[in-house]
């Protein structure tokens, strides 16, 4: 499963009024695994940025005047976020305004959703914990994930937390990146293994009681939401059976 996770940065709120996007960040994952490839542009919106958002994400009028537009990066940036799901926190705000650039280029462009499926994490996080705030800044002090980088809004730094943070959500596996270089061999992994005593006492097993059992099966049922379809976990339980 090829996931991208996405952000933006835009002048403004609305696209009702005009507003575009200025900056792009995208982190690919494959599988849960984190792949190292991204994509990241900022983009001259020939428009002035609100003061409101500059405070926001520091980009200034200056520093994109010889940025490149939508139009000249919308093949690439499709290229990679094609066939994929993005997984985007308040996936509304930013589909929005991918779908209005792409409007701006005309009907042949279509809609994100033509070329890819959309999960937003603030919707699911709002599923799993409600009441609670679910900001990317209040979810990674509740999964415990170091924010501290993000002094301000950046498209391609709130995607490296999001894709932390969504890991986190939905079972772990944030660290696992596809490096050959950092991957032992079975052998130098199996010298690092402590012997077992043979002589050790029968470990106890400890079965799941209806009430955990129940838990388990509402967070499997969360997963399969997630994923669009069945867990492994649902072949492991079968076989358990």
């Amino acid at each position: 499963m090829r996931q991208i996770i996405l952000d933006t940065e835009t002048t403004g709120l609305e696209t009702s009024e005009g507003h575009r996007i200025i900056e792009i960040g995208c982190i690919e994952l494959v599988n849960r695994r984190l792949t190292g490839n991204h994509y990241h542009q900022y983009l001259q919106p020939d428009r002035e940025i609100d003061e409101s958002a500059i405070e926001v994400h520091g980009i200034t009028n200056e520093f994109l005047v010889d940025k490149p537009r939508f139009a000249n990066v919308a093949d690439e940036f499709l290229d990679f976020i094609k066939g994929g799901q993005l997984v985007i926190h308040n996936a509304l705000f930013d589909i929005g305004f991918i779908n209005y650039e792409f409007s701006l280029l005309g009907s042949k462009w279509g809609k994100v959703q033509d070329h890819c499926t959309i999960l937003d994490t603030l919707l699911m996080a709002r599923e799993m914990h409600p009441g609670q705030r679910n900001s990317l800044d209040a979810l990674c002090k509740r999964y415990d994930i170091d924010n501290t980088s993000r002094t301000l809004h950046g498209a391609l730094l709130d995607s490296e937390i999001l894709a932390d943070v969504y890991l986190a959500m939905t079972g772990g596996q944030t660290l696992l990146l596809l490096d050959a270089e950092n991957e032992r061999s079975a052998a130098e992994q199996v010298q690092e293994r402590a012997p077992i005593n043979a002589d050790r006492p029968r470990l106890r097993v400890i079965k799941a009681n209806d009430a955990e059992q129940s838990s388990h099966k509402a967070y499997l049922d969360m997963l399969d939401k997630v994923a669009g379809s069945a867990s492994l976990w649902r072949e492991f339980d079968a076989d358990s059976n």
